[in-house]
C-alpha cells in the first residue's frame, strides 16, 4: 500500500498539464535509462510483458484481461468469446439450448489434458462446484445462478437452471475445466490443463511463467514453441523492452506510450473498441444519513468532474466518456445519460444538500487503467475546486485492496477500478455490478455494496427473458433506473491497445482485450 505525497494545492489546469506531462515523462525516461527487462526471447519463443502480476493460471478469483490470454493457453472452457463477441466452441462440440431452463452439451471427441487423460463430464460438474465454493469470486458474480449438471452419457450432459439463462453458453466461456480429482475451491497455481501449452516453470510471486507447447494437445499444435510471461509493472520498462526486442507483446498501454511507439520500425500497434468500463465508483456501504448515501449528493459531486478535459488532456483522446452504466459496445446496452461538467452547479447542489464540507477518500490499485495516477490527481483537484476535501490512496498490485473493496480493512468513498465483461453481453455486466442482493452482501460478494432490491429483481427478470427483443427492452429500462441511482462519480471506456514486434503475426486482438495465443505466429 502506498500513499501519494502531495505538496501545495495546484490548479486544475496545471494538474491536467502535469498529468499529461507526467505520462509523457514516464514514457520518455527509459530511452536514456537501463531499467528494461533482461533477456531477449530465443528462437521459436515469444515474450509477453504484463502490467499486472499473474498470480495464478486459474481464474476463480482473478480476472484481468491480459491474464485471460495466458490462462486460456493452459486451461480451457467449453466455449470462448471470439470475433464480434460471438460464442465459439472449444472443449464442447455442441452447446445448444434445448429447453427454457436446459442446455444440452457434448464434449469434443478426443479432448484431453496434458497428462493424456480425457476431459470428462465429472470435470465440468466439479469445476462448477469449485467456482461456487470460493469466496469473493469475480466469475461467480457474473452468473444469475450456477447451473447443475445432469450426465447423459460419457460425453453428453445437460446444464439445468431454475430460471432461464439465455446466455449460458457465453457465461460458461469463463469456467476453466481441470481434472476433477485435482480441482479445489481455490485458485490453482499450476497443474494439468487441456490447452495448447503446459507450464514448464512458474513463480507466482514474481508473476513469471514459462509455457511450452503441449505435445499431447488435442487440437492444432501452436506454431510458437515457448512463451515467456513476465510481470513488468513499470510501463516505461515495458515500452523500452518492446522497442529493443526484449519483449514481443505488451498490452494495456497508455495513450502517451502508444503515441511514442506509433510508426517505429519493428513495432506495430493493434487497436479496437473496448468493452471494459473504467469508473470512479461510489462506496454503497455508507450508513443511512451519510451524505454519500444520498443519490442527490452523488449526482452533485459528478458535476465537479470535467470529463471532456480528462479525455482530451490526460487520456489524449484514446477513450470515450461513458454515456450509460455499461459500455455501448456490449449487446443490449443503451445510452442513459451524459456526465456534465458544471462546477457552479456542484457547489450550489452540495450547499443545498448540507454537504458543503464533504470529505472524499479515493482509492485505487496501480495499473487499474491507463494513466490512472494522472486521472486521479486531476480528479482530486477538480473536487477541491468545488470545496470538497479529497484525498487519494494508491495500492500496489498484489496488495490488499480487495479487502478494502469488501469493507474489511478500512473506509473509503470512491474506488477507481475497471469492470471487464467477459461475455460481451450487457446482462452479464449489469448482473455483475448491479445485481447485488442482501444475501450476497452478507459475504461481501456485491459490487462495492450496491444493493437495490427493486433493481436486482427487474434485472433478474430481464436477464431470464428468452425472447431477445423483449429482453433488450427490459434491459434498457433497468439501465435507466441504475443510472438514476448515480453509481459513479465519473466513468469512461478506453480503446483496447496492444503493441507488438512485427515478427509476431496473427495476433487477432479481440474487443475483450485478449487473443488466442495458440494462433500467434513468429517470422524471423
Amino acid at each position: 500500500m502506498t500513499r501519494i505525497p502531495f505538496g501545495p494545492a495546484l490548479s486544475r489546469r496545471s494538474v491536467l498539464r502535469l498529468g499529461a506531462g507526467a505520462s509523457a515523462g514516464i514514457a520518455l525516461a527509459p530511452l536514456t535509462g537501463c531499467a528494461g527487462p533482461t533477456g531477449a526471447p530465443g528462437p521459436g519463443a515469444i515474450s509477453l510483458g504484463l502490467n499486472r502480476s499473474l498470480v495464478s493460471l486459474d481464474n476463480k478469483l482473478n480476472q484481468f484481461d491480459a491474464a485471460v490470454t495466458v490462462q486460456r493457453a493452459v486451461r480451457q472452457a467449453l466455449t470462448r468469446i471470439g470475433k464480434g463477441l460471438r460464442p465459439e466452441l472449444v472443449l464442447a462440440d455442441r452447446f445448444e439450448m434445448t429447453g427454457p431452463t436446459a442446455w444440452t452439451v457434448r464434449l469434443r471427441q478426443g479432448a484431453r489434458y496434458s497428462d493424456g487423460t480425457p476431459v470428462t463430464v465429472k470435470d465440468v460438474s466439479t469445476a462448477l462446484r469449485m467456482y461456487a465454493g470460493v469466496n469473493g469470486s469475480f466469475i461467480v458474480g457474473l452468473f444469475p445462478e450456477m447451473p447443475t449438471v445432469e450426465p447423459v452419457d460419457e460425453r453428453t450432459f445437460r446444464l439445468h437452471t431454475k430460471r432461464p439463462v439465455p446466455i449460458l453458453d457465453q457465461l460458461m466461456a469463463n469456467i476453466l475445466i481441470s481434472p476433477a480429482a485435482r480441482n479445489r475451491p481455490e485458485e490453482l497455481s499450476g497443474g494439468v490443463g487441456s490447452g495448447p501449452y503446459v507450464v514448464s516453470s512458474a513463480n507466482s510471486g514474481t508473476g513469471e511463467y514459462t509455457l511450452e507447447a503441449n505435445p499431447r494437445y488435442w487440437g492444432r499444435r501452436p506454431t510458437v514453441d515457448r512463451v515467456r510471461v513476465r510481470f513488468v509493472p513499470e510501463e516505461s520498462s515495458r515500452v523500452v523492452a518492446v522497442r529493443s526486442g526484449e519483449l514481443d507483446v505488451i498490452d494495456t498501454i497508455t495513450p502517451d506510450s502508444a503515441e511514442q511507439l506509433k510508426g517505429l520500425p519493428g513495432v506495430r500497434l493493434d487497436r479496437t473498441s473496448g468493452t471494459r468500463v473504467n469508473q470512479l465508483f461510489f462506496n454503497f456501504r455508507k450508513p443511512r444519513g451519510h451524505p454519500l448515501a444520498d443519490a442527490r449528493v452523488r449526482e452533485a459531486l459528478s458535476y465537479a468532474i470535467d470529463g471532456e478535459a480528462l479525455v482530451r488532456d490526460v487520456l489524449t483522446g484514446s477513450a470515450q466518456q461513458a454515456e450509460g452504466v455499461i459500455p455501448l459496445a456490449l449487446k443490449g446496452s443503451v445510452r442513459t445519460g451524459r456526465y456534465v461538467h458544471d462546477p457552479g452547479k456542484a457547489r450550489k447542489r452540495l450547499a443545498a444538500l448540507g454537504a458543503s464540507d464533504l470529505k472524499v477518500k479515493i482509492i485505487w490499485e496501480s495499473g487499474e487503467f491507463p494513466a490512472d495516477t494522472s486521472v486521479m490527481e486531476a480528479v482530486l483537484e477538480m473536487l477541491r475546486a468545488v470545496g470538497v476535501r479529497a484525498t487519494l490512496q494508491q495500492f500496489e498490485p498484489g496488495g490488499d485492496i480487495q479487502q478494502w473493496r469488501q469493507g474489511r480493512r478500512g473506509d473509503w468513498d470512491v474506488l477507481g477500478n475497471g469492470f471487464s465483461v467477459p461475455t460481451g453481453h450487457a446482462s452479464t455486466s449489469l448482473q455483475g455490478m448491479y445485481g447485488g442482493t442482501a444475501e450476497k452482501e452478507q459475504t461481501r460478494d456485491t459490487y462495492q455494496g450496491y444493493v437495490f432490491p427493486r433493481i436486482a429483481a427487474r434485472l433478474a427478470d430481464a436477464s431470464a427473458e428468452t425472447d431477445e427483443k423483449t429482453r433488450n427492452t427490459k434491459l434498457a429500462a433497468v439501465q435507466q433506473q441504475i443510472w438514476d441511482t448515480r453509481p459513479c462519480l465519473w466513468a469512461f471506456v478506453p480503446d483496447v491497445v496492444l503493441a507488438r514486434r512485427t515478427r509476431v503475426r496473427d495476433v487477432r486482438l479481440l474487443q475483450l482485450n485478449s487473443y488466442d495465443l495458440a494462433a500467434v505466429r513468429l517470422e524471423g
